[in-house]
């Protein structure tokens, strides 16, 4: 990878922002690191971090312009779609009332609502 980096006057080095994105994407193949990008190319670790934190966040690129990264889209099989099945019901009780009637309440039933709708159901 040939890599231009621009100078001035200054000791600092200017890394173009693609030098920096190609720098970015090789601490990220397979079996890299850091150290070793870095050693490769002379730039301190740290920078190499903090490059690697704006294209994290989008940040890195051309005046803070959004980078793109290349994406494979494959065609997924046709498989029907999933229902998710309800949760188990927890604490679920079932009161029979008689001629085939029942009353079903779960664990967060309101105790004195419980009390009237089976007062009124009783004295029917």
């Amino acid at each position: 990878m040939k890599v231009e980096v621009l100078s001035g006057v200054e000791r600092r080095r200017r890394w173009p922002w693609d030098a920096k994105i190609r720098l970015v994407e090789e601490t990220l193949a397979p079996g890299m690191t850091v150290a070793e990008v870095s050693r490769r190319h002379g730039v301190a670790q740290s920078l190499l971090f903090y490059w690697r934190r704006l294209a994290r966040d989008v940040q890195l690129g051309p005046h803070g312009a959004p980078v793109l990264l290349p994406v494979e889209v494959t065609p997924s099989a046709a498989v029907a779609p999933v229902t998710p099945e309800p949760a188990p019901r927890r604490g679920l009780i079932e009161i029979e009332l008689g001629d085939g009637r029942f009353v079903r309440v779960d664990s967060d039933v309101d105790a004195g609502a419980l009390r009237r709708v089976l007062d009124v159901l009783e004295r029917r």
